[in-house]
């Protein structure tokens, strides 16, 4: 239940609406369902406090509201309603709309993001009347979760004493495939010689992203239920060794990467609660937790009590993690070379953090502040905030993309959930300085709903999904652009067609290469009831290379390659 404005003008703009039957498909729309994603805290036992200036609510319609609204609405308002992507929706600015208000403007959404939950036949009449009134209750507080829970959910399935001393198995480790397989709450591993699932893991639920230790030896993946697997890839038949549970939502895990720390550390952020946790590397026993609540960036420095972790890297330069807080805009340099005395740099960036990677020389962090159009780039040898560039609207770059643009020499990429731009922004301040953190050239994709761009240092493709795009042939193909010729445009791959699968979304994510960089892998994500698989494309000639399907790969979205993941190749 995304919001842009509480004005009554919008009822008057919902009301026409439905007039006019059912509107087209907006950039405002991909972004709003994009964010308005499920919560796994829809399951946690809550404390009700009803309102008593607002409307009556026996405790099972409590509890059947506060469901859907973790399943629909906390991922743009937020666990405690205070705003995020979206608008407030506290008592104090709810009961002032009342029930009939905010049924209209939950029914028929707007123009300006908000979905329309029931003209789009998600909730039916009667769920959005229960919204209505939920939303004007006093918002539920999940739980608080630290070292004792955190303990209790920790599981050492193999000690280190107990491991394989030398891999046993006969595995091309660098070329392996970390496989999200989202609603199946699993990941498989894939053998990228072979095209073979080496194993299917069980994990939390849809998990986010895969990570590599530094040695290349361990796999940590992370669920958005904020479990975490450490799984073993030198085993005969790599299996998790190690697992906990570090929150009830999270989205990033990390491990330490500076020299003498490798595979010292991991830390993993969380969603709910807004922390932190800092384990052992090798075994994720729980060390430090520490909060991220606190005041929002300049000029408003408001105090937000739900600054959820979105992103976590770790430098190359200093034994630090850069950990980023979504609501706050704020970037902390956690150093853990001394967990006991604690030192953090704090950078104001910009709002919301999400996402981002590394520039080619690893020494710049970019991130996409996607409500505020701009992407945040942090020098992490001197530790000190390097620019704030203007982008395209609503960035999400995945890790980003790193080629030499022939112009205009190094640059990294963002596409755009908001718009169809791919911006391209200047990264080398030694030799091409004039250039260095401004966008150089905007490029015209398909359309908004990107997710992922990518490329390889082997290659002269960009590579550019557009996965939430409404109209299903652009979300079921993928946008490829000559580096050497960026002006020509993009060539458009069929890749859904390629899959050779019957009915389903066949939404096209991710582009993942190869070790060697001459192959890219895409998802072709549908349903759960439905078929889904991944297109393997030989990227020197555009041409289709393999298809692999397998009932077990259900809804595969995010694809991790080994190699590339540990170096931060992309």
């Amino acid at each position: 239940m995304r919001n842009s404005k509480w004005m009554g003008g919008l009822v008057v703009s919902a009301l026409a609406l439905a007039v006019s039957g059912a509107y087209a498909a907006s950039n405002s729309e991909i972004e709003g369902n994009y964010h308005a994603g499920g919560s796994p805290l829809e399951n946690v036992e809550m404390h009700q406090d009803v309102n008593p200036k607002a409307p009556q609510m026996t405790a099972k319609e409590f509890e059947l509201a506060k469901d859907i609204y973790f399943q629909r609405c906390a991922g743009c308002h937020g666990v405690l309603r205070k705003g995020a992507t979206g608008k407030p929706l506290t008592p104090d600015k709810t009961l002032a709309n009342g029930t009939d208000y905010l049924k209209v403007f939950i029914k028929f959404g707007s123009p300006a993001g908000m979905p329309n939950w029931g003209t789009s036949g998600e909730l039916t009449d009667e769920q959005v009347d229960l919204m209505a009134r939920y939303v004007q209750q006093t918002p539920p507080t999940p739980p608080e979760y630290g070292i004792k829970e955190m303990e209790a959910s920790w599981k050492l399935l193999v000690p280190p004493d107990q491991r394989p001393k030398k891999k046993e198995n006969n595995l091309n480790i660098q070329n392996l495939l970390s496989v999200t397989l989202r609603d199946a709450g699993q990941i498989a591993l894939i053998d990228g010689d072979s095209k073979k699932i080496v194993n299917i893991i069980k994990t939390g639920y849809a998990v986010h992203i895969s990570r590599m230790s530094a040695s290349g030896r361990y796999l940590f993946v992370i669920g958005r239920d904020a479990r975490i697997n450490l799984i073993d890839l030198w085993m005969a038949k790599p299996d998790t060794v190690a697992e906990i549970k570090v929150g009830l939502e999270a989205r990033s895990v990390e491990t330490s990467k500076y020299k003498g720390y490798e595979d010292k550390y991991a830390i993993a952020g969380t969603y709910w609660p807004p922390q932190y946790v800092i384990m052992d590397g090798d075994t994720l026993k729980p060390q430090k937790i520490v909060s991220t609540r606190g005041m929002t960036v300049p000029p408003e420095q408001e105090y937000h009590p739900e600054p959820r972790v979105a992103s976590i890297v770790a430098s190359h330069y200093h034994p630090e993690f850069l950990v980023n807080a979504k609501e706050t805009g704020k970037i902390m340099l956690v150093n853990y070379s001394d967990l006991k005395n604690l030192k953090t740099v704090t950078i104001d960036a910009a709002r919301f953090l999400h996402d981002g990677g590394f520039d080619s020389t690893g020494r710049y962090f970019l991130v996409a502040a996607n409500a505020s159009n701009k992407v945040a780039v942090v020098d992490t040898k001197d530790n000190k905030l390097a620019a704030l560039v203007d982008v395209g609207k609503t960035p999400h770059p995945g890790r980003g993309a790193n080629f030499v643009d022939p112009k205009y020499g190094p640059v990294w990429a963002t596409g755009h959930l908001g718009d169809e731009t791919i911006s391209l922004i200047g990264t080398d301040p030694l030799k091409h300085k004039g250039n260095a953190w401004k966008v150089v050239r905007t490029l015209q994709g398909q359309g908004g709903g990107s997710l992922f761009i990518k490329t390889h240092p082997k290659s002269k493709n960009l590579w550019v999904d557009t996965a939430l795009n409404p109209d299903p042939k652009i979300s079921q193909s993928v946008a490829v652009f000559d580096i050497n010729n960026l002006e020509k445009g993009f060539a458009v791959l069929p890749i859904a067609e390629w899959s050779g699968l019957g009915d389903g979304a066949k939404r096209i994510v991710q582009p993942e290469y190869n070790k060697a960089g001459d192959e890219v892998w895409f998802s072709v994500w549908s349903a759960k009831d439905k078929e889904s698989a991944i297109v393997v494309v030989d990227d020197k000639t555009r041409k289709l290379k393999a298809v692999i399907r397998d009932p077990r790969l259900i809804t595969p979205t995010g694809k991790f390659n080994v190699y590339n993941t540990q170096h931060d190749i992309y």
